[in-house]
C-alpha cells in the first residue's frame, strides 16, 4: 500500500489533533468557548505561562484555523475561529477523560456547578439547562431526530411566536446537536441554537455570572421556560 497516497487523500486531521493534543493550547480553546475575544496577556494569566509562550502557542492556533485575529487601535485579540470549532471543542471536552482534581476552595466548587447548570458554549446555551431545554423541545416536536436534528414546521412557528429571529442567506446550519462536555449528551447548537440563547439574554429570562460563561435562569426565565416548554423550577434553578 502507498501510505504517502493514504494520508495525503484526504483533510488533514492530524495536525488538529496535534494542535489540541497540547494542554496549553487546548486550556486556551476551552477559555475561547465564552465566545468572547481575549487578549494574549489575559490568556497567558488564565494558562498559567509567560506571555511570550502564550503568544507561540496562538499562533500556531491561529495557523491551523482554530483561532481567528482581531485588531482594535493597537490592541491584539483572539477569539475562536467559529462556532464550528467551539461545537468541535465542547463535542472533544465531552469525550475526554474525567479525573478533574477536587476543588480546593468553596469557590472554584460553586464555579464548576454553575458552569455545569448552565452556561454558554460559544453562542448557545449548554450546561443542564440547555440540555433540558432541547430535551423539551423534541418531546413537542419542535425539534426532530427521525432525519437526525432538525428543526420542524411547529418548531418555526413556535420560535415566530415567541419574537426569535433566525438569520437566514447564511453559510452556518439551521440546526445543529453539540454534545454537551458536562451533561454527556446533546444540546441545541446551529442557528437556531444560537437565536434562542440571545433571545434568552435580551429578554432577560437568563443573566450571565460576572464575567464567566456560567448562566442565571432569572424568575421571569423560569416562569417562561415553565410555559413555553413545560420545564420544572427544579431543572432550571441553579
Amino acid at each position: 500500500m502507498d501510505t504517502r497516497r493514504t494520508r495525503g487523500s484526504g483533510p488533514d486531521l492530524a495536525s488538529v489533533a496535534r494542535l489540541l493534543a497540547d494542554g496549553t493550547r487546548a486550556g486556551i480553546c476551552l477559555a475561547l468557548l465564552d465566545g468572547r475575544a481575549w487578549t494574549a496577556t489575559e490568556l497567558a494569566r488564565h494558562a498559567g505561562v509567560a506571555p511570550s509562550t502564550a503568544t507561540e502557542h496562538l499562533h500556531a492556533l491561529v495557523r491551523g484555523n482554530l483561532l481567528a485575529e482581531e485588531r482594535q487601535g493597537r490592541h491584539r485579540y483572539v477569539r475562536l475561529a467559529g462556532p464550528q470549532v467551539a461545537e468541535l471543542i465542547e463535542s472533544l471536552a465531552a469525550l475526554a477523560p474525567g479525573g478533574d482534581p477536587a476543588p480546593r476552595t468553596l469557590s472554584t466548587a460553586g464555579r464548576r456547578r454553575a458552569l455545569a447548570h448552565a452556561r454558554t458554549c460559544y453562542d448557545h446555551l449548554a450546561g443542564a439547562v440547555g440540555v433540558a431545554i432541547t430535551d423539551a423541545m423534541i418531546e413537542r416536536r419542535l425539534l426532530d431526530l427521525d432525519h437526525g436534528l432538525a428543526l420542524t414546521p411547529a418548531g418555526a412557528d413556535w420560535l415566530a411566536d415567541l419574537g426569535v429571529t433566525v438569520p437566514v442567506g447564511t453559510r452556518r446550519p439551521s440546526v445543529r446537536s453539540c454534545l454537551d462536555w458536562t451533561e454527556r449528551r446533546p444540546h441545541l447548537a446551529g442557528a437556531v441554537g444560537a437565536a434562542l440563547c440571545r433571545h434568552a439574554l435580551d429578554t432577560g429570562w437568563i443573566s450571565r455570572v460576572g464575567t464567566t460563561r456560567a448562566l442565571v435562569v432569572t424568575a421571569p426565565g423560569r416562569a417562561a421556560l415553565r410555559h413555553h416548554l413545560g420545564l420544572a423550577d427544579d431543572v432550571l434553578a441553579p
